[in-house]
């Protein structure tokens, strides 16, 4: 029994493609005697024929990875694209660094390990790019108590 013609006309009527037409396999007899749309419609209202729903992309492994990456997984050398300053952006990283540089200044002056002028003179070499971290404040500060920037 060939049921090509009545599920290319069905799959017409249902605006689905053929493969996601379902044929009752019970009521196959009833099905192939059918040729004209108006029975096969008949039939669509009987249940005979009907459209199987759409298979979607199961998003549960991508569910799984996304909370791995959250946790810090999956993050290493060999997953990363791009460069990196796409990843972090050298304005960003700027703006990260010079507010811990500009903060540990503040707490200096606030304990008094350095004082204003100092402080000024730190602040704006902080501003030129001379620190390329907070710790290196700390080597400018033996340098100026042992007269190294005179």
């Amino acid at each position: 029994m060939n049921l090509n013609s009545q599920k290319s006309l069905a799959s017409k009527i249902l605006k689905v493609g053929v493969t996601r037409v379902w044929i009752d396999p019970e009521k196959t007899d009833d099905v192939e005697v059918v040729i004209t749309r108006e029975e096969i419609r008949k039939l669509v209202h009987e249940g005979t024929i009907r459209a199987v729903p759409k298979r979607g992309i199961s998003r549960s492994r991508a569910r799984i990875l996304h909370e791995k990456r959250k946790r810090g997984l999956r993050k290493g050398v060999g997953s990363r694209t791009g460069k990196k300053t796409a990843r972090m952006p050298r304005k960003k990283s700027w703006e990260n660094r010079i507010r811990a540089i500009r903060a540990r200044l503040k707490e200096l002056r606030a304990s008094r390990v350095i004082q204003k002028d100092v402080y000024r003179k730190l602040y704006l070499m902080a501003k030129g790019g001379a620190f390329p971290s907070v710790r290196h404040i700390y080597y400018s500060l033996t340098c100026e108590v042992t007269g190294v920037f005179q």
